[in-house]
């Protein structure tokens, strides 16, 4: 299993786990976790590909995925702010 693979699995049992569901659009999701694992890999944490870094790790801990804000985004809009998780059907 690849790192992409894996990630998706385990952002899809979090999603389970929490009342929601990952996108059903598998190539948006592996263009998200491929985004993911690139902030990993330059900034060292798994931040959210729509989110500015600001390059300061307290400011930035927020915007590490899952970000605080989505749930309120998924309960406000239907879908995280990236589009990663979205509302159950």
């Amino acid at each position: 299993m690849t790192k992409i693979e894996e990630l998706i699995k385990q952002y899809e049992e979090y999603a389970q786990k929490n009342g929601f569901r990952l996108n059903p659009g598998k190539g948006i999701v592996e263009r998200l976790v491929k985004g993911l694992l690139e902030n990993e890999k330059k900034y060292g944490a798994r931040y959210c590909p729509c989110r500015r870094i600001a390059a300061n790790k307290e400011e930035d801990r927020p915007k590490i995925c899952p970000c605080q804000w989505h749930r309120e985004e998924i309960e406000k809009d239907g879908h995280c702010f990236c589009g990663l998780f979205v509302r159950p059907c």
